[in-house]
């Protein structure tokens, strides 16, 4: 079984919200998933990410790809943890 973390679209019609979760590859975008990891928030300014850091961790460890936007916030969040 291949598991990605991904973004899975909340919120109402244009104001998005998105939950970062770990789910099964093959799983649609707003299906099932495994675990939820953390959240984004692109309406407010700037851009919200919040991620529970030990959790991406162990799911990294376990062997979860990340899609490439969730790459790009995983290191924005722990640029401003920083």
């Amino acid at each position: 079984m291949a598991v990605r973390i991904r973004l899975t679209r909340m919120g109402r019609k244009k104001k998005p919200f998105y939950r970062i979760v770990v789910a099964n590859a093959e799983a649609s975008r707003d299906g099932q998933f495994l675990e939820v990891v953390g959240t984004y928030d692109p309406c407010k300014q700037p851009a919200e990410v919040i991620v529970k850091q030990d959790r991406v961790k162990v799911w990294l460890d376990k062997g979860a790809l990340p899609s490439d936007t969730v790459k790009s916030l995983l290191a924005k969040a722990a640029k401003v943890a920083e």
